[in-house]
């Protein structure tokens, strides 16, 4: 058993190519690389969303977004959960308890359980503010009902129901005919609805325009809660290191991924339609916290041992907890949302490219596996 107080092991491959110099000029084209990669990514949606190639509504950005689906799906699975599992199996730590328990995948799963309630939490949140909201504005827009003077009635005391008006969002007075579409099929359904010719209240139950938007506000905020903790582990963990020969595929990597991470983010918080100062806010953080994170790791690299248990730990655990996020972001709330919804299955060519798109972009981002 290996010793518990053990803080520092050696890495072959990071002295066979160690050389400060140089991986700090790398380090340096790195943070410029991927700040620019991302600002482009996460602008498009935003900045482009007037010009139809880059409308959150149009087939272009859906097949563009199912791309960089696969390319996060991937970055989950094939490079951040693996990475967890080594760093938590590494032969640095004591066997007792890393090496008889699945930590990584435990905590992958707690973190994919616990989107799940925020993601639960927060939809339930923004659907009951909209409802008071909602109940407030028809309050203050009611109008009281409008009845005639005595005078104005007919000599047998009844009132024409020509002069009763009862104005509201809910209320009708005559006797009409609602057209509802039924979005139940791809073809719209019509149907007719006969009122009485009385006073009656509709029920105003949430709109699927409302609840596409509120599952959009959501989404975006917990997407980004997941990126912004990954970004700081990879990017202190590209700072740390003074291996070029780790550094140069990793930059690549990274830059690649910020890219079409930065592409669906932002096309989540184009759709979710925040005010400007908080689209700006968090296309800012997401912009900026993996170049922070490599500044930080640049920082501390001369006294940070990446081998050491405590950081193999600290690395595991929130590359585990990252990684169950993003899958569960990935695969429920962006790729079933997208590829279940009733314009993909009523579209089967944007449904082929979708898919054809969303398989390349795991297929690429999981062939830099071979390098980073």
């Amino acid at each position: 058993m290996s010793n518990v107080t053990l803080t520092s092991c050696n890495s072959d491959e990071e002295a066979q190519c160690r050389n400060i110099e140089l991986a700090f000029h790398l380090k340096l084209g790195a943070i410029v690389a991927i700040l620019f990669a991302g600002a482009i990514g996460v602008a498009l949606p935003l900045v482009g969303k007037k010009l139809s190639a880059f409308r959150t509504d149009g087939p272009y950005f859906a097949v563009a977004k199912a791309f960089a689906a696969g390319v996060i799906l991937a970055t989950g699975f094939v490079h951040m959960l693996p990475d967890a599992m080594e760093a938590l199996t590494d032969g640095c730590l004591p066997d007792y308890p890393w090496k008889q328990f699945p930590f990584s995948g435990c905590s992958a799963m707690i973190a994919a359980l616990g989107t799940l309630m925020i993601d639960a939490i927060g939809t339930e949140y923004y659907e009951r503010k909209h409802a008071k909201e909602t109940a407030a504005h028809e309050t203050a827009s009611h109008e009281w009902v409008d009845v005639p003077s005595l005078n104005e009635a007919h000599s047998d005391g009844h009132i024409d129901a020509e002069h009763i008006h009862v104005v509201g969002m809910r209320a009708h007075a005559v006797s009409h005919t609602h057209s509802h579409s039924n979005g139940g099929s791809c073809s719209s359904i019509e149907t007719l609805h006969k009122h009485e010719a009385h006073t009656h209240v509709h029920s105003n139950p949430i709109s699927d325009d409302t609840t596409a938007h509120i599952r959009h506000m959501v989404v975006s905020q917990v997407l980004e809660l997941g990126v912004v903790t990954h970004s700081i582990i990879i990017g202190v963990s590209l700072g740390v290191s003074q291996s070029p020969c780790t550094i140069r595929p990793l930059s690549a990597a990274l830059a690649f991924h910020q890219f079409f991470e930065g592409f669906a983010l932002g096309g989540c918080n184009s759709q979710a339609g925040f005010k400007s100062f908080s689209t700006v806010a968090m296309t800012m953080c997401f912009t900026l916290t993996t170049p922070l994170g490599i500044g930080m790791g640049t920082g501390i690299a001369s006294s940070y041992n990446s081998n050491s248990p405590g950081a193999l730990i600290v690395e595991g655990i929130f590359d585990s907890i990252s990684a169950g996020i993003l899958i569960y972001m990935e695969l429920v709330d962006l790729i079933a949302a997208d590829f279940l919804s009733k314009r993909m299955c009523c579209n089967r060519v944007l449904q082929v490219l979708s898919y054809v798109s969303l398989f390349f972009g795991a297929a690429a981002m999981s062939a830099l596996a071979v390098w980073a």
